[in-house]
This record gives structure tokens, C-alpha cells and sequence, in this order.
């Protein structure tokens, strides 16, 4: 769908009549949304990383899924048939789910607006015809919807460098079924393969971005909230996420998964403003100093400086090595480690261990997929670069 509109709509707080206004706009720009109706079953697939309240940024605002739902109901859906549903990085069953369901504010959401937020944990396995995966195993509403609605949160990431509505499918897999998937494919290029093929499996019908308070810095998870005061929608997931590279200053040929799509055709190598539709004047990137990871800051592991450069080949495993002892890597912060074992139960390589109540990272195996940073609750592991003059 390459060059399908991406709607805007403003919206500087998460004031619930704002945001049900600013959602219903979106809803009434796309076409897809036709769909909804009587009988069909929605699943609406929010950003739910960790458990964090919605002042945080971590998590999709609780405002922004009450006004989709309300959307859908507009449009004649039954609340029985809305299912909102997600899975976190670590362990997956019903008690932890029900916990993130209420720290995040969307249990109280689903309560009122009698919606089923799921906790039942059940997952099937359904083929891909990808070019990383054959086979994805995702929570069973994901697999059975009729229409899925994606929920991204606007937020940086340490491994991708962008985290919207791509990369939030990630978790219609199950709990710890994506440190496999880590495992499988550590390196960044290959990971974001098997997330253009998850996306061409699950094939959400559209998203809404929730970009009024995003993420800048070491997110998804560690960063800092910042206000941008705006929605976007698409039913281009591709095309929305360049449209959020737009906004925060990031090359997205230097996001994996975009590149892949990209490459896919799915997607242009930068935002084309001539999509724009809705309030476009609301869209007036880039953000000032929006604050990349560290892992993307120049010669991070997001450059592409290496690649760009002809040398023999019997060079190339010399600046290999070189790459990955400078890369950026996750380390713990001892004074912050609160000794949770969240990152040691999510590291897909086993390359963390509590040792006298505090995380200790294995350096020489770790694949860096950030994980680690990605689950901690205290903030307690940051992304640090080696020095070329001190290892």
C-alpha cells in the first residue's frame, strides 16, 4: 500500500473527549473502517512493554484505546466481539497479564466500556510464508480476529532505533517466545526481516499511533516522556512509521524493519508529506533535539558508516571484529539494580545472573538485543559505547 494516506489528528493531552474526537476523525478519513460493524471480531493490540503507569510513556494511554473502542461501538460493534490483547517480554500467563492490565489503566477501560481485556494465554501456531519465519506462535483473539486495530506508542528504541506500529506486533508472541526469536536472529538486519514477515502474517487492517506523549532517548522502556500532541493513523504500517521517523529526526533506512520493507517494496526510503491528510499542519517535523538512542548516535550500532565502505575482502572480518567491540552494549548499573531478575528471566542468550542480589551480564556472549534494558522496572541498565582508546 505503498503511498496510502496518513491521517493526523491534534491532540495535546489525554483529555478523554479530545482524544475520542481526535479518534473519530481518524476513523472517518480511512476507508477500511467501513468494515466494522455488526458481528465482525475487532482485537485491538496495544503497546502493554512492562508494567508502568500511563504517565510513563511506556505504554499505549489508556484515553487513546477507550476512544478506539468507542469508534468501533460508533460503528456498530458489539462490545462482546472487541478484544483488547497483548503479551509482555517475560514470563506469559493470566496473573501477570491481569496486572499489567491494571497498573496501565486499561483494565478499568475494558471494565467500563464492557470489553474482554484478555487473559486467558492461550496460543496457536500459524504459518508464514516469510522470508526469516515459516511459523509464528501468537495469542489465540490475534489469530481469530476478523479485524485487528494496531496501537502503537511513538517511542525510541535501543535495538530498532523506532518502535511504532511495525515493531508493536512483536508482541502477538507470546511472552517469552520472543527471546527466541532474539536468539534466532541477533543480528539487527535479519530481525527486521522476520518482523516485515510477521506483519505480512498477522496483516493488522489499520493503526492508531499514539504519539501525543512519546518517547525520546533509551526507550522503549528506559527513555523519557515528550509531548508531541498528536494521533496518526494508516492502514499503511509502513508508511505510518516513516511518517514517525519524520517526526523524530531518524533516518529510517538506518531502522531494520524498515529497511526490509523497503526492500519488500512496501515502503519508500523516507516519508512522502503529499500522504498527509487530516490536520497536516499539526505534523510539522522534525521534533527539536528529540533525543535518539545511544546505540543510534553517530557511529552507533544504527550507522552505516562501515557499510558504506569498499575494502578488500579479507579486511572485512578485521573491521567486523573491530564493529562489535565498539558497538553498543547493555550494562548494569549496580547502584540502581534492585535484584527483580526481570532481565536474567528475559535474556535470550542466558547471559545474566543475580549474584548477591544484583544482575550480572556475561559480556562475551551477549547478542545486545537490549532486552534486558527493555524489561528492567528500575531503569537499572543503560547502553554504553566503548571507547576505540579503552575497552
Amino acid at each position: 500500500m505503498t503511498g496510502a494516506p496518513v491521517w493526523v489528528a491534534r491532540a495535546d493531552r489525554y483529555d478523554q473527549e479530545l482524544c475520542d474526537r481526535a479518534v473519530e476523525a481518524l476513523f472517518a478519513g480511512l476507508d477500511c473502517t467501513r468494515e466494522i460493524g455488526p458481528g465482525v471480531k475487532i482485537l485491538l493490540k496495544p503497546n502493554l512493554l512492562a508494567r508502568a503507569a500511563p504517565g510513563q510513556a511506556v505504554t499505549t494511554h489508556p484515553a487513546v484505546v477507550r476512544a478506539v473502542i468507542r469508534a468501533c461501538k460508533k460503528r456498530g460493534a458489539a462490545a462482546r466481539d472487541i478484544t483488547v490483547a497483548d503479551s509482555a517480554g517475560g514470563i506469559y500467563n493470566p496473573a501477570q497479564m491481569q496486572a499489567l492490565y491494571r497498573v496501565s489503566g486499561l483494565a478499568e477501560v475494558c471494565a467500563e466500556e464492557n470489553v474482554c481485556a484478555y487473559t486467558a494465554c492461550e496460543t496457536v501456531k500459524v504459518p508464514a510464508e516469510g522470508r526469516a519465519a515459516k511459523e509464528f506462535e501468537l495469542l489465540k483473539p490475534v489469530a481469530e480476529a476478523d479485524f485487528i486495530i494496531d496501537l502503537p506508542k511513538l517511542k525510541t528504541h535501543v535495538m530498532t532505533g523506532l518502535t511504532a506500529a511495525c515493531k508493536n506486533l512483536f508482541g502477538t508472541i507470546p511472552g517469552l517466545k520472543k527471546a527466541e526469536w532474539h536468539m534466532r536472529y541477533p543480528d539487527r538486519e535479519r530481525f527486521g526481516e522476520m518482523l516485515i514477515d510477521l506483519l505480512e502474517t498477522v496483516r493488522p487492517r489499520m493503526a492508531v499511533l499514539d504519539a501525543v506523549v512519546g518517547m525520546e532517548g533509551d526507550g522503549p522502556s528506559g527513555g523519557e516522556p515528550r509531548a508531541l500532541g498528536l494521533l496518526l493513523a494508516g492502514e499503511d504500517l509502513p508508511g505510518l512509521d516513516l511518517a514517525a521517523a519524520q517526526l523524530i529526526s531518524l533516518d529510517p533506512m538506518r531502522v531494520p524493519y524498515l529497511g526490509a520493507a523497503h526492500r519488500r517494496g512496501l515502503c519508500g526510503s523516507a516519508f512522502d508529506p503529499a500522504v498527509l491528510r487530516g490536520e497536516t499542519d499539526a505534523f510539522v517535523p522534525p521534533v527539536p533535539a528529540w533525543k535518539l538512542p545511544a546505540s543510534f548516535a553517530k557511529g552507533g550500532e544504527g550507522s552505516t558508516d562501515f557499510a558504506d565502505v569498499r575494502m578488500p575482502g579479507f579486511l572485512r572480518p578485521a573491521v567486523r571484529t573491530v564493529e562489535n567491540l565498539l558497538a553498543p552494549h547493555p550494562v548494569i548499573q549496580t547502584g540502581k539494580c534492585i535484584g527483580c531478575g526481570k532481565c536474567a528471566e528475559i535474556c535470550p542468550q542466558h547471559t545474566i545472573e543475580l549474584k548477591n542480589g544484583r544482575a550480572h551480564i556475561h559480556s562475551g556472549s551477549c547478542i545486545r538485543c537490549f532486552c534486558c534494558h527493555e524489561m528492567c522496572p528500575a531503569k537499572a541498565i543503560a547502553v554504553r559505547q566503548r571507547s576505540v582508546f579503552r575497552f
